[in-house]
């Protein structure tokens, strides 16, 4: 399988490289990933500005593998990829795997599913994979699970999919179990935290607590709270289509 590996925490960022050291052993993999951290970006491009590309030797030595180091936003990197420098298409893009969650709400803003709903928008199954700040699992034993988890989806052989999957912070009994679940609500208290410099100058840090408005059962909240890795499966279809039949019938 041909495996395009992307992420928002940039491409030093150890979610990855455990990706990468897992994967690439049965499969062709390729890295296009940001030079830095860009969290929250969603999807996000480069508009008028020049990007650089660089190769990373550091992981192209390591492990044998394509490996590009790109100067833009999450998407930037793999549209870029895809469209630019790839001489035949990935079977799967895989984005992650983030430090912390990607829940509810959060799915709007972050990069991780960003890169992955690039993918998904040039008809290629996609995956944006997260884990708990948190969690007793390291980024390794969540590779090796998710990689388990992959060969069984591409087995089933369906239409391209883009899938949200979030690791918990304990596995119930140990287990790795796989959830389906929609996405849930989350929104955040005390948002921005002001700081004002000896000089003057203002400035405001985004520190939220979180606030779960919808945590029920079957939400990806619920799921990971209970131990399970939520998979809640993605459209990039944002039509209101009660709203229009509605509006249609009136």
């Amino acid at each position: 399988m041909r495996i395009l590996l992307s992420n928002d925490d940039g491409i030093r960022a150890e979610g990855l490289e455990a990706l990468v050291s897992t994967l690439y052993k049965h499969h062709e993999v390729i890295v296009s990933a940001p030079f830095r951290q860009q969290s929250g970006m969603s999807q996000a491009l480069t508009v008028g500005s020049a990007m650089e590309l660089l190769q990373d030797e550091m992981l192209s030595t390591r492990y044998g593998i394509e490996a590009w180091a790109v100067d833009g936003t999450p998407t930037d990197s793999v549209k870029l990829y895809l469209e630019a420098l790839a001489d035949a298409p990935p079977d799967v893009v895989i984005s992650g795997i983030n430090h912390g969650a990607n829940l509810a709400t959060d799915i709007l803003y972050s990069g991780t599913v960003g890169a992955a709903t690039e993918g998904y928008l040039h008809n290629i199954s996609s995956l944006a994979i997260s884990l708990d700040a948190e969690s007793s699992l390291s980024f390794q034993t969540a590779a090796e699970i998710s990689a388990d988890y992959l060969e069984k989806l591409v087995k089933r052989g369906s239409k391209p999919f883009l899938f949200n999957i979030n690791f918990p912070r304990k596995l119930r009994n140990d287990m790795p179990t796989f959830v389906m679940g929609r996405q849930g609500k989350r929104d955040y208290k005390n948002a921005f935290f002001r700081e004002e410099r000896e000089d003057g100058r203002v400035f405001y840090v985004v520190k939220g607590e979180i606030f779960d408005t919808d945590k029920s059962e079957p939400t990806d909240i619920f799921a990971v709270e209970q131990g399970y890795i939520s998979v809640t499966p993605l459209m990039t279809d944002r039509t209101d289509y009660m709203c229009m039949e509605n509006h249609l019938d009136a």
